[in-house]
Order: structure tokens, then C-alpha cells, then sequence
């Protein structure tokens, strides 16, 4: 047999070729396990990235260019919980929040929003307290009115929002704390049409099934989750134009008042999750930036304003000279909340699809 010295030559060179290949491969995926999480990434930035704005991703796993923050001060709101540094959003989102402000003082008698967590400057994964907020599109609204005084640094971070729950009762909105008032101010916010849901504890939203006497066409926007007992959450749209932004899917037909709410009520939503005799509790996973889109890299490394002032209010935003008079369709909402309960309560059901 006649040795081929090329042939040789071939395959020992594919053969370095693929060692080098595999070896670039195992690097690779070993310097992303040790890549910082993403949350430290995004929750390390003081301020946005100064472009044009954009939300990328999901409201889960994404980030936010050309974010402004919402002054801490309005005259019909006041954000708190100021050392997060979470006041940032998309400009819709922001000029969302001032003008469901002025609506809810103007034409329901609230006296001001307590503003929650919107997003940090470049939107992304947070270091504590949220899966979401991560483009800029969502925003927590304390469920406990606006005193009539401005509140200190200090109150702004120690002061706790009041839950609506009855804490002897399970799920049960408590009528001592609760209020039509309450019920008219997540109506009228899941009544703009740019907001995809409002979401609420299920405690709340059975109370609103059971007791709202307006126009159910929105009580649909209105979901059960868990938590938000002492606020709520809005979620707006993708805004027009947003390529590269992804909305959640439509919420399903009807008032939201049927099987689906009533899964809260069973056991199935609180039970422990179930594991085997002498397993081990599995490790969290923590979003790295490789999992994010990939414009989210520029964004995170993106040139910031020269200050908060700038950013604030920069050249893709300016805030309204005036507030735009409510949406007629905001009128048809806003009617009392009766205590009259619905005839039919729903019957409990296998868990639901996504919210």
C-alpha cells in the first residue's frame, strides 16, 4: 500500500482544525458561565444611553435605549422608593403615567399617584424585586392615595404602601380599606388603549368582577396575579414603530371574570412545588447579556448624557405644556362601582394559559 503523504496531511490538519474548534467552543461557553449576570450589568448604569427611543426584547428579557425619567415631583403624582433609580422609561410609558395622573385627580377625585418601579436607565434585568420592567413599557402604581404634602427622601424610601387584603381571610379584599375610588382608578388605567394589562392580585380583581357596574369592556385588560395586593401594574403596548420590540399576546375575549380567575382560589396556584427525598434545591439562573438581544449589548455600552438633568427630559421627550382632555372611551368607564355581587360565580378549573 502506497502512503499518500497530502492525504495524511489532509486529515491531520482537519483533525487540528476541529481540536481547535472544539477547544474555541468549550472557552467560549466557559467565559459566558462567568460572565457577569445581567442584572449587575444593567443595574450598575446611573443613566440611559443617549439615543433615539427604543425598546428591545420582551417586557421579561430585554433593555431600553433613549429612556427618560419621570421628575420625582408633579403636581399630581410622586415617585418613590427614589435610590433605585427606577423612574426611567420609554417616553410613551412616561407621558402614559403624567397623563393617567392628571385623568385620575381631574376625573375621579384621586389625590395623586405614588409612583413605583418604571425601569432603570437602560431598562434590563434588576437586581431585586422584578422579572419584568425591563423595556421601559411597565410601571407600579401604590395602591395607597397620594398625601397631600410633599414627602421627604427619607418617607419616600421607609413609608410601606397599604395592602387592600384582609389578613384573616384568604384571598379577601378587605371593606374597611377598599374603596370605589380604588376600583375607578385601575378602570380607568386599563381604559387607555394603549395599555396591554393591568395587573392585579386575584383578590382584587374578584372584587371588580363582582362589583363593578361601568363598562366591562376593559375588566378584561384586568389580570390575577401574584403579589400586587398593594399596587398595581400597568403594561402598555409596543409604541408604533418599534421593530424590535415585542408584544405580550392578546388578552383573551371577555371580562376575565370566569375559570381562569377562579384557579386562584384552589390550591393548585399556592402548593409547593414537589421534590424528590434528599434532592438537591436547583441553583437559580441568572440572565447574562449573551441571553438578551443582541442590541442590548450596544445598549448597555452606549454613551450616556452628560447628567440626570439632561436625561430627564431630553431632546426625544418633552413633557406636554397641557395634559390632553380624557379619551371618551375613558368616560364610559369611569361610573360607580356598585356592591351589587354577579350572579354567577365562576367554578374552578384547570390552570390557565399565560396572563
Amino acid at each position: 500500500m502506497k502512503f499518500d503523504a497530502r492525504a495524511a496531511l489532509r486529515r491531520c490538519g482537519s483533525t487540528v482544525l476541529a481540536l481547535i474548534m472544539g477547544v474555541s467552543l468549550v472557552s467560549a461557553e466557559a467565559a459566558a458561565n462567568d460572565a457577569p449576570p445581567a442584572k449587575e450589568l444593567f443595574g450598575a448604569k446611573d443613566l440611559p444611553m443617549q439615543a433615539a427611543p427604543a425598546s428591545f426584547g420582551f417586557y421579561s428579557k430585554g433593555c431600553l435605549a433613549g429612556g427618560v425619567a419621570i421628575p420625582t415631583d408633579g403636581p399630581t403624582w410622586q415617585a418613590m422608593r427614589l435610590s433605585r433609580n427606577r423612574r426611567w422609561g420609554h417616553p410613551a410609558m412616561i407621558a402614559l403615567i403624567e397623563r393617567f395622573s392628571h385623568d385620575a385627580v381631574e376625573k375621579i377625585g384621586w389625590p395623586g399617584l405614588l409612583l413605583g418601579d418604571i425601569s432603570q436607565p437602560r431598562g434590563g434585568p434588576m437586581l431585586s424585586g422584578h422579572a419584568s420592567h425591563q423595556i421601559g413599557l411597565d410601571a407600579d402604581i401604590w395602591l395607597t392615595p397620594m398625601p397631600q404634602r410633599t414627602l421627604s427622601y427619607q418617607e419616600r424610601e421607609t413609608i410601606s404602601a397599604t395592602s387592600m387584603l384582609d389578613k384573616s381571610k384568604f384571598l379577601t379584599v378587605d371593606p374597611s380599606i377598599w374603596t370605589p375610588s380604588h376600583a375607578r382608578l385601575i378602570m380607568m388605567a386599563a381604559s387607555y388603549p394603549q395599555v396591554e394589562r393591568v395587573f392585579v392580585n386575584p383578590a382584587i380583581k374578584k372584587k371588580l368582577c363582582d362589583t363593578w357596574r361601568g363598562d366591562r369592556a376593559a375588566l378584561g385588560k384586568v389580570r390575577p396575579i401574584y403579589g400586587h395586593d398593594y399596587h398595581f401594574h400597568i403594561r402598555i403596548k409596543c409604541p408604533p414603530g418599534s421593530k424590535g420590540c415585542k408584544d405580550q399576546a392578546v388578552v383573551p375575549a371577555g371580562d376575565g371574570c370566569d375559570k381562569s380567575l377562579a384557579w386562584w382560589f384552589t390550591d393548585e396556584p399556592w402548593a409547593k412545588p414537589k421534590q424528590k427525598p434528599g434532592a438537591k434545591p436547583p441553583k437559580p439562573k441568572f440572565a447574562k447579556l449573551a441571553d438578551l438581544p443582541k442590541a442590548c449589548a450596544l445598549v448597555l455600552n452606549g454613551p450616556a448624557p452628560a447628567s440626570e438633568q439632561e436625561a430627564t427630559y431630553g431632546t426625544a421627550y418633552r413633557a406636554p405644556a397641557a395634559i390632553p382632555a380624557a379619551a371618551t372611551s375613558i368616560e364610559a368607564v369611569i361610573e360607580a362601582a356598585g356592591e351589587a355581587p354577579l350572579a354567577n360565580i365562576p367554578v374552578p378549573s384547570p390552570r390557565p394559559g399565560l396572563q
